[in-house]
């Protein structure tokens, strides 16, 4: 009695795989497009200028706060920040 009740229902399996693949279709679209239009939005890609080599006085004033960063951090002591100190001068 319920074999022949339930065959009439055995059409919507079909119809709902269907209607999720279409579904997944239309989001992946939808996302592509997406993507393009933040990409159109952020303009043309620009490459970075090649880095400019470091001056000298930059080199030294560079060495010379990370030094007294370590020395005020406790890192290294006294003699040991004197001594480095004069090497960079």
């Amino acid at each position: 009695m319920m074999g022949n009740s339930m065959m009439g229902w055995a059409w919507i399996w079909p119809v709902l795989v269907l209607i999720g693949i279409v579904l997944l279709g239309y989001v992946a679209v939808r996302l592509t497009q997406n993507r393009r239009s933040l990409d159109q939005a952020a303009g043309p890609r620009r490459e970075s200028p090649p880095a400019q080599a470091a001056s000298s006085a930059d080199v030294s004033s560079s060495a010379r706060s990370i030094l007294d960063e370590r020395f005020a951090r406790g890192e290294i002591d006294d003699e040991e920040y004197r001594r480095r100190r004069a090497e960079l001068a």
